[in-house]
Protein backbone atom coordinates (compact mmCIF):
# COMPACT_ATOMS: atom_id res chain seq x y z
CA UNK A 1 0.00 0.00 0.00
CA UNK A 2 1.43 3.70 -0.82
CA UNK A 3 -0.25 5.72 2.23
CA UNK A 4 2.73 5.54 4.08
CA UNK A 5 4.33 7.58 0.80
CA UNK A 6 1.34 9.80 0.71
CA UNK A 7 1.42 10.75 4.38
CA UNK A 8 4.84 11.78 4.59
CA UNK A 9 4.29 14.06 1.28
CA UNK A 10 0.79 15.34 2.49
CA UNK A 11 1.99 18.28 4.13
CA UNK A 12 3.76 19.72 0.80
CA UNK A 13 0.76 19.39 -1.59
CA UNK A 14 -2.07 21.73 -2.17
CA UNK A 15 -4.51 18.99 -3.12
CA UNK A 16 -6.96 18.18 -0.66
CA UNK A 17 -7.50 14.87 1.01
CA UNK A 18 -9.10 12.36 -0.82
CA UNK A 19 -12.95 12.24 -0.09
CA UNK A 20 -14.51 9.30 1.33
CA UNK A 21 -17.71 7.95 -1.24
CA UNK A 22 -20.07 8.67 1.12
CA UNK A 23 -19.17 12.05 1.75
CA UNK A 24 -19.10 12.40 -2.27
CA UNK A 25 -22.23 11.11 -3.10
CA UNK A 26 -23.91 13.35 -0.14
CA UNK A 27 -22.24 16.72 -1.30
CA UNK A 28 -22.93 15.63 -5.26
CA UNK A 29 -26.09 14.47 -4.83
CA UNK A 30 -27.57 17.45 -2.66
CA UNK A 31 -25.17 20.32 -4.94
CA UNK A 32 -27.22 18.11 -8.29
CA UNK A 33 -30.88 17.75 -6.27
CA UNK A 34 -30.73 21.32 -5.43
CA UNK A 35 -29.59 22.38 -9.13
CA UNK A 36 -32.22 20.71 -10.34
CA UNK A 37 -34.94 22.86 -7.74
CA UNK A 38 -33.44 25.77 -9.33
CA UNK A 39 -33.83 24.77 -12.81
CA UNK A 40 -37.60 23.56 -12.51
CA UNK A 41 -38.15 27.02 -10.32
CA UNK A 42 -36.73 29.19 -13.15
CA UNK A 43 -38.95 27.56 -15.32
CA UNK A 44 -41.59 27.51 -13.19
CA UNK A 45 -41.12 31.67 -12.63
CA UNK A 46 -40.04 32.48 -16.14
CA UNK A 47 -41.77 35.75 -16.83
CA UNK A 48 -44.02 36.20 -19.43
CA UNK A 49 -43.22 38.76 -22.44
CA UNK A 50 -46.47 40.66 -21.53
CA UNK A 51 -45.64 44.65 -22.51
CA UNK A 52 -46.03 47.18 -19.86
CA UNK A 53 -46.97 50.82 -20.03
CA UNK A 54 -44.46 53.62 -19.69
CA UNK A 55 -45.37 54.83 -15.86
CA UNK A 56 -46.00 58.86 -16.09
CA UNK A 57 -43.18 60.37 -14.63
CA UNK A 58 -41.33 58.40 -17.21
CA UNK A 59 -42.73 59.15 -20.49
CA UNK A 60 -42.30 62.04 -23.30
CA UNK A 61 -45.06 64.83 -23.24
CA UNK A 62 -46.27 62.35 -26.01
CA UNK A 63 -46.56 59.79 -23.91
CA UNK A 64 -43.61 57.46 -25.06
CA UNK A 65 -40.32 56.13 -23.56
CA UNK A 66 -37.74 59.60 -23.24
CA UNK A 67 -35.36 59.30 -26.31
CA UNK A 68 -31.59 61.03 -25.24
CA UNK A 69 -28.94 62.28 -27.14
CA UNK A 70 -25.47 63.41 -27.15
CA UNK A 71 -24.54 66.80 -26.76
CA UNK A 72 -21.82 69.19 -26.05
CA UNK A 73 -21.77 72.76 -24.26
CA UNK A 74 -19.87 75.26 -26.31
CA UNK A 75 -20.62 78.55 -24.75
CA UNK A 76 -22.18 79.22 -21.44
CA UNK A 77 -22.95 83.03 -19.87
CA UNK A 78 -25.83 83.99 -17.30
CA UNK A 79 -29.01 86.27 -18.72
CA UNK A 80 -32.27 87.22 -19.40
CA UNK A 81 -34.40 83.99 -19.92
CA UNK A 82 -36.91 84.11 -22.45
CA UNK A 83 -35.44 83.06 -25.92
CA UNK A 84 -37.19 81.74 -28.69
CA UNK A 85 -34.45 79.59 -29.27
CA UNK A 86 -34.71 77.69 -25.77
CA UNK A 87 -35.05 73.89 -26.25
CA UNK A 88 -35.64 74.19 -29.85
CA UNK A 89 -33.14 73.66 -32.95
CA UNK A 90 -30.60 76.16 -34.61
CA UNK A 91 -28.07 76.65 -36.24
CA UNK A 92 -26.29 80.23 -36.07
CA UNK A 93 -26.83 82.46 -33.18
CA UNK A 94 -30.00 81.93 -30.55
CA UNK A 95 -32.78 84.79 -30.38
CA UNK A 96 -32.54 87.33 -27.94
CA UNK A 97 -34.88 87.38 -24.81
CA UNK A 98 -38.42 88.79 -25.25
CA UNK A 99 -38.46 91.29 -22.62
CA UNK A 100 -36.59 90.92 -19.38
CA UNK A 101 -37.26 88.10 -17.13
CA UNK A 102 -35.51 85.85 -14.46
CA UNK A 103 -31.60 85.52 -14.61
CA UNK A 104 -30.69 82.21 -16.37
CA UNK A 105 -28.03 80.12 -17.19
CA UNK A 106 -27.69 80.35 -20.60
CA UNK A 107 -25.93 77.47 -22.47
CA UNK A 108 -25.45 76.46 -26.33
CA UNK A 109 -24.98 72.79 -27.33
CA UNK A 110 -23.82 71.19 -30.06
CA UNK A 111 -26.32 67.92 -30.70
CA UNK A 112 -23.86 65.41 -31.86
CA UNK A 113 -26.73 62.71 -32.16
CA UNK A 114 -30.18 61.86 -33.57
CA UNK A 115 -32.04 63.11 -36.70
CA UNK A 116 -30.91 66.60 -35.87
CA UNK A 117 -26.95 66.07 -35.18
CA UNK A 118 -24.34 68.85 -36.16
CA UNK A 119 -27.48 71.49 -35.26
CA UNK A 120 -27.41 73.28 -31.68
CA UNK A 121 -30.05 74.33 -29.04
CA UNK A 122 -29.85 76.73 -25.95
CA UNK A 123 -30.95 75.38 -22.48
CA UNK A 124 -31.76 77.58 -19.85
CA UNK A 125 -31.60 76.41 -16.36
CA UNK A 126 -32.65 78.72 -13.29
CA UNK A 127 -29.43 78.68 -11.11
CA UNK A 128 -30.47 77.76 -7.74
CA UNK A 129 -30.23 74.43 -5.32
CA UNK A 130 -30.65 70.76 -7.14
CA UNK A 131 -30.10 72.76 -10.65
CA UNK A 132 -26.96 71.00 -12.64
CA UNK A 133 -23.71 73.49 -12.88
CA UNK A 134 -22.83 72.98 -17.06
CA UNK A 135 -19.74 74.45 -18.04
CA UNK A 136 -18.10 75.17 -21.43
CA UNK A 137 -16.40 71.84 -22.94
CA UNK A 138 -18.86 69.22 -20.89
CA UNK A 139 -20.87 66.58 -22.47
CA UNK A 140 -24.44 65.94 -21.97
CA UNK A 141 -26.97 63.87 -22.34
CA UNK A 142 -30.51 65.77 -23.82
CA UNK A 143 -34.03 64.55 -23.68
CA UNK A 144 -35.48 64.41 -27.52
CA UNK A 145 -39.33 64.77 -27.73
CA UNK A 146 -41.75 66.63 -29.92
CA UNK A 147 -44.85 69.06 -29.11
CA UNK A 148 -47.96 68.69 -30.23
CA UNK A 149 -47.48 70.68 -33.01
CA UNK A 150 -44.87 68.17 -34.95
CA UNK A 151 -41.86 70.72 -33.15
CA UNK A 152 -38.77 68.73 -32.10
CA UNK A 153 -37.85 69.86 -28.50
CA UNK A 154 -34.80 69.70 -26.95
CA UNK A 155 -33.58 69.92 -23.04
CA UNK A 156 -31.27 68.81 -20.53
CA UNK A 157 -31.29 65.19 -18.79
CA UNK A 158 -27.52 64.46 -17.76
CA UNK A 159 -24.38 64.39 -17.42
CA UNK A 160 -22.76 62.11 -20.19
CA UNK A 161 -20.94 59.66 -17.74
CA UNK A 162 -19.88 56.92 -20.49
CA UNK A 163 -16.22 57.72 -21.12
CA UNK A 164 -15.30 58.26 -17.61
CA UNK A 165 -17.19 55.57 -16.33
CA UNK A 166 -15.76 53.53 -18.67
CA UNK A 167 -12.38 54.18 -17.67
CA UNK A 168 -13.01 53.74 -13.88
CA UNK A 169 -14.73 49.93 -15.06
CA UNK A 170 -11.29 48.93 -16.98
CA UNK A 171 -8.76 50.16 -14.75
CA UNK A 172 -11.48 48.23 -12.27
CA UNK A 173 -11.14 45.03 -14.64
CA UNK A 174 -7.72 44.93 -15.58
CA UNK A 175 -6.42 45.66 -11.47
CA UNK A 176 -8.56 42.83 -10.59
CA UNK A 177 -6.71 40.29 -13.61
CA UNK A 178 -3.63 41.50 -13.48
CA UNK A 179 -3.62 40.73 -9.42
CA UNK A 180 -5.41 37.99 -9.53
CA UNK A 181 -4.89 36.65 -13.07
CA UNK A 182 -7.33 33.70 -14.62
CA UNK A 183 -9.16 34.06 -11.48
CA UNK A 184 -10.06 37.43 -11.45
CA UNK A 185 -10.72 37.25 -15.21
CA UNK A 186 -13.56 34.43 -14.23
CA UNK A 187 -14.37 36.10 -11.31
CA UNK A 188 -15.46 39.24 -13.71
CA UNK A 189 -17.23 36.61 -16.04
CA UNK A 190 -19.34 35.68 -13.05
CA UNK A 191 -20.28 39.33 -11.96
CA UNK A 192 -21.13 39.94 -16.26
CA UNK A 193 -23.21 36.33 -15.56
CA UNK A 194 -24.93 38.03 -12.32
CA UNK A 195 -26.10 41.03 -14.04
CA UNK A 196 -27.27 39.49 -16.30
CA UNK A 197 -29.55 37.17 -14.69
CA UNK A 198 -30.48 40.14 -12.56
CA UNK A 199 -31.79 42.11 -15.34
CA UNK A 200 -32.70 39.10 -17.85
CA UNK A 201 -35.16 37.41 -14.73
CA UNK A 202 -35.41 38.73 -11.14
CA UNK A 203 -36.52 42.13 -12.79
CA UNK A 204 -38.97 41.06 -15.42
CA UNK A 205 -40.34 37.97 -12.87
CA UNK A 206 -40.64 40.40 -10.30
CA UNK A 207 -42.53 42.73 -12.48
CA UNK A 208 -44.64 39.80 -14.29
CA UNK A 209 -46.04 39.69 -10.32
CA UNK A 210 -44.15 36.25 -9.43
CA UNK A 211 -43.80 35.67 -5.44
CA UNK A 212 -40.55 37.72 -4.24
CA UNK A 213 -39.19 35.12 -2.26
CA UNK A 214 -39.04 32.15 -4.93
CA UNK A 215 -37.67 34.56 -7.71
CA UNK A 216 -35.05 36.09 -5.14
CA UNK A 217 -33.96 32.69 -4.05
CA UNK A 218 -33.62 31.15 -7.68
CA UNK A 219 -31.92 33.99 -8.64
CA UNK A 220 -29.35 33.75 -6.23
CA UNK A 221 -29.04 30.04 -6.59
CA UNK A 222 -27.84 30.65 -10.71
CA UNK A 223 -25.95 33.30 -9.37
CA UNK A 224 -24.11 31.21 -6.42
CA UNK A 225 -23.46 28.53 -8.87
CA UNK A 226 -21.74 30.21 -11.90
CA UNK A 227 -19.67 32.94 -9.21
CA UNK A 228 -18.20 30.03 -6.99
CA UNK A 229 -17.40 27.89 -9.65
CA UNK A 230 -16.20 30.14 -12.49
CA UNK A 231 -13.80 32.16 -9.54
CA UNK A 232 -12.52 29.15 -7.42
CA UNK A 233 -13.08 26.06 -9.94
CA UNK A 234 -15.36 23.23 -9.39
CA UNK A 235 -13.68 21.18 -6.34
CA UNK A 236 -14.69 19.72 -3.17
CA UNK A 237 -13.93 23.34 -1.28
CA UNK A 238 -15.82 25.10 -3.78
CA UNK A 239 -19.26 22.78 -3.43
CA UNK A 240 -18.15 22.84 0.44
CA UNK A 241 -18.68 26.86 0.27
CA UNK A 242 -21.64 26.52 -2.19
CA UNK A 243 -23.70 24.04 0.30
CA UNK A 244 -23.18 26.41 3.14
CA UNK A 245 -23.85 29.46 0.89
CA UNK A 246 -27.15 28.05 -0.49
CA UNK A 247 -27.92 27.07 2.67
CA UNK A 248 -27.07 30.68 3.96
CA UNK A 249 -29.17 31.98 1.72
CA UNK A 250 -32.52 30.38 2.35
CA UNK A 251 -32.14 31.09 5.95
CA UNK A 252 -31.57 34.84 5.47
CA UNK A 253 -35.35 34.68 3.08
CA UNK A 254 -36.46 33.13 6.38
CA UNK A 255 -35.01 35.65 8.66
CA UNK A 256 -35.76 38.72 6.22
CA UNK A 257 -39.78 37.51 5.93
CA UNK A 258 -40.01 36.88 9.81
CA UNK A 259 -38.09 40.44 10.33
CA UNK A 260 -40.37 42.58 7.82
CA UNK A 261 -43.71 41.21 9.14
CA UNK A 262 -43.05 41.67 12.67
CA UNK A 263 -41.29 45.20 12.23
CA UNK A 264 -44.77 46.56 10.05
CA UNK A 265 -41.86 47.54 7.27
CA UNK A 266 -43.12 49.33 4.14
CA UNK A 267 -40.39 50.83 2.06
CA UNK A 268 -42.89 53.54 1.21
CA UNK A 269 -40.10 56.34 2.97
CA UNK A 270 -38.06 56.21 0.01
CA UNK A 271 -39.43 57.90 -3.15
CA UNK A 272 -38.43 55.05 -5.88
CA UNK A 273 -40.46 52.54 -3.85
CA UNK A 274 -43.68 54.78 -3.59
CA UNK A 275 -43.30 55.69 -7.45
CA UNK A 276 -43.03 51.68 -8.04
CA UNK A 277 -46.36 51.72 -5.99
CA UNK A 278 -47.97 54.19 -7.88
CA UNK A 279 -47.18 53.09 -11.62
CA UNK A 280 -46.54 49.46 -11.16
CA UNK A 281 -48.77 48.15 -8.57
CA UNK A 282 -48.68 44.48 -9.44
CA UNK A 283 -45.38 44.57 -7.76
CA UNK A 284 -45.42 44.24 -3.99
CA UNK A 285 -42.95 46.67 -2.13
CA UNK A 286 -42.60 44.15 0.62
CA UNK A 287 -41.69 41.87 -1.96
CA UNK A 288 -39.15 44.10 -3.60
CA UNK A 289 -37.62 44.66 0.52
CA UNK A 290 -37.47 40.58 1.02
CA UNK A 291 -35.73 40.70 -2.99
CA UNK A 292 -33.41 42.75 -1.91
CA UNK A 293 -32.55 41.77 1.83
CA UNK A 294 -31.70 38.04 -0.22
CA UNK A 295 -29.47 39.34 -2.81
CA UNK A 296 -27.95 41.92 -1.32
CA UNK A 297 -26.39 39.17 1.37
CA UNK A 298 -25.17 37.17 -1.12
CA UNK A 299 -22.14 38.97 -1.60
CA UNK A 300 -20.63 38.65 2.07
CA UNK A 301 -22.34 35.14 2.37
CA UNK A 302 -20.12 34.23 -0.68
CA UNK A 303 -16.97 35.86 1.17
CA UNK A 304 -17.33 34.50 4.52
CA UNK A 305 -18.10 30.76 3.15
CA UNK A 306 -15.36 30.57 0.47
CA UNK A 307 -12.58 31.74 3.30
CA UNK A 308 -13.67 29.35 5.88
CA UNK A 309 -13.91 26.07 3.22
CA UNK A 310 -10.40 27.27 1.97
CA UNK A 311 -9.14 27.76 5.47
CA UNK A 312 -10.27 24.06 6.34
CA UNK A 313 -9.03 22.12 3.36
CA UNK A 314 -5.68 24.26 3.94
CA UNK A 315 -5.35 23.44 7.96
CA UNK A 316 -5.86 19.51 6.79
CA UNK A 317 -3.36 19.80 4.13
CA UNK A 318 -0.61 20.64 6.21
CA UNK A 319 -1.75 19.00 8.93
CA UNK A 320 -2.68 14.92 8.28
CA UNK A 321 -3.03 14.23 11.84
CA UNK A 322 -5.78 16.19 12.24
CA UNK A 323 -8.72 15.28 13.02
CA UNK A 324 -11.69 16.81 12.20
CA UNK A 325 -12.52 18.24 15.03
CA UNK A 326 -9.35 19.70 15.13
CA UNK A 327 -9.98 20.72 12.00
CA UNK A 328 -13.20 22.54 13.04
CA UNK A 329 -12.07 24.21 15.54
CA UNK A 330 -8.63 25.96 14.07
CA UNK A 331 -10.78 26.77 11.09
CA UNK A 332 -13.74 28.35 13.39
CA UNK A 333 -10.81 31.15 15.01
CA UNK A 334 -10.72 31.96 11.58
CA UNK A 335 -14.22 32.47 11.70
CA UNK A 336 -14.66 34.13 14.40
CA UNK A 337 -11.93 36.99 13.39
CA UNK A 338 -13.64 37.29 9.76
CA UNK A 339 -17.33 37.07 11.33
CA UNK A 340 -16.19 40.26 13.84
CA UNK A 341 -14.82 42.35 10.98
CA UNK A 342 -17.36 41.50 8.25
CA UNK A 343 -20.25 42.90 10.55
CA UNK A 344 -18.38 46.30 10.95
CA UNK A 345 -18.36 46.25 7.09
CA UNK A 346 -21.97 45.18 6.91
CA UNK A 347 -23.51 47.42 9.10
CA UNK A 348 -20.76 50.69 7.83
CA UNK A 349 -21.65 49.97 4.32
CA UNK A 350 -25.40 50.80 5.05
CA UNK A 351 -24.60 53.24 7.13
CA UNK A 352 -21.94 54.94 4.59
CA UNK A 353 -25.53 55.09 2.28
CA UNK A 354 -27.65 56.38 4.43
CA UNK A 355 -25.80 58.89 5.65
CA UNK A 356 -28.01 61.69 3.43
CA UNK A 357 -30.89 60.28 5.07
CA UNK A 358 -29.42 60.77 8.81
CA UNK A 359 -28.13 64.18 8.02
CA UNK A 360 -31.61 64.94 7.28
CA UNK A 361 -32.78 63.23 10.59
CA UNK A 362 -30.12 65.32 12.62
CA UNK A 363 -31.92 68.61 11.35
CA UNK A 364 -35.34 67.82 12.13
CA UNK A 365 -35.18 68.05 15.95
CA UNK A 366 -36.56 64.21 16.23
CA UNK A 367 -35.72 62.25 19.09
CA UNK A 368 -33.39 59.38 18.54
CA UNK A 369 -35.59 57.07 19.36
CA UNK A 370 -38.56 58.14 16.36
CA UNK A 371 -34.88 58.20 13.91
CA UNK A 372 -34.42 54.36 14.93
CA UNK A 373 -37.41 53.33 14.71
CA UNK A 374 -38.83 55.24 11.33
CA UNK A 375 -39.20 53.25 8.76
CA UNK A 376 -36.62 54.55 6.53
CA UNK A 377 -33.68 54.10 9.15
CA UNK A 378 -35.92 50.51 10.42
CA UNK A 379 -34.57 48.54 7.07
CA UNK A 380 -31.33 49.44 7.24
CA UNK A 381 -31.20 48.17 10.57
CA UNK A 382 -32.87 45.17 9.66
CA UNK A 383 -31.14 44.85 6.41
CA UNK A 384 -27.82 44.61 8.80
CA UNK A 385 -29.16 42.41 11.50
CA UNK A 386 -30.16 39.98 9.24
CA UNK A 387 -26.89 40.03 7.16
CA UNK A 388 -25.04 39.36 10.26
CA UNK A 389 -27.14 36.68 11.59
CA UNK A 390 -27.02 34.87 8.23
CA UNK A 391 -23.05 35.87 8.35
CA UNK A 392 -22.63 34.54 11.68
CA UNK A 393 -24.68 30.81 11.11
CA UNK A 394 -23.31 30.43 7.73
CA UNK A 395 -19.47 30.12 9.45
CA UNK A 396 -20.07 27.07 11.41
CA UNK A 397 -22.24 25.34 8.96
CA UNK A 398 -19.56 25.92 6.01
CA UNK A 399 -16.74 25.07 8.04
CA UNK A 400 -18.24 21.62 9.25
CA UNK A 401 -19.13 20.73 6.37
CA UNK A 402 -15.55 21.45 4.78
CA UNK A 403 -14.23 19.55 7.44
CA UNK A 404 -15.93 16.57 6.49
CA UNK A 405 -15.17 17.26 3.08
CA UNK A 406 -11.48 17.58 3.92
CA UNK A 407 -10.80 14.80 6.08
CA UNK A 408 -12.59 11.61 4.86
CA UNK A 409 -12.66 8.14 6.08
CA UNK A 410 -12.68 7.73 10.22
CA UNK A 411 -12.13 10.21 12.81
CA UNK A 412 -8.55 10.81 12.09
CA UNK A 413 -6.16 11.69 9.22
CA UNK A 414 -3.62 9.46 7.96
CA UNK A 415 -0.28 9.33 10.61
CA UNK A 416 2.26 11.02 9.54
CA UNK A 417 5.39 8.43 8.89
CA UNK A 418 8.72 9.37 10.30
CA UNK A 419 12.20 8.55 8.98
CA UNK A 420 12.62 5.12 10.19
CA UNK A 421 16.75 5.16 10.28
CA UNK A 422 16.33 8.11 13.52
CA UNK A 423 14.67 5.78 16.03
CA UNK A 424 12.50 8.50 17.40
CA UNK A 425 9.03 7.28 16.47
CA UNK A 426 7.55 6.42 19.90
CA UNK A 427 4.72 4.21 20.69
Amino acid sequence: MDSHGHGHGHGHSNEPAPLGPVAARIVIGLLLAIGLAVVAGAVLLWPSKQSVEIPLPFQTSGGGAVNTEAGTVVSQDIGACGSGSAGRVFTGNPTPPIGAGYECQRSIVTIDSGPNAGTRTLIEIVPGPGQPDIRTGESVRLVRQTDPNGTTQYSFNDFARGLPLSIIVGVFAVVICVVARWRGFRALIGLIIAFAVLVGFMLPALLDGAPAIPVALVAGSIILYAVLYLAHGVNLRTSSALLGTLTSMALAAVLSYVAIRMTHLTGLSEEQNTDVQAYIQQVSITGLLLAGFIIGSLGVLNDVTITQASAAFEIASADATATRRQIFSSAMRVGRDHIASTVYTLVLAYAGGALPLLLLFSVAGRSIQDVLTGDAVAIEIVRSSVGGVALALSVPLTTGIAALLARPGGVSGPKRAGPKKSGRHSR
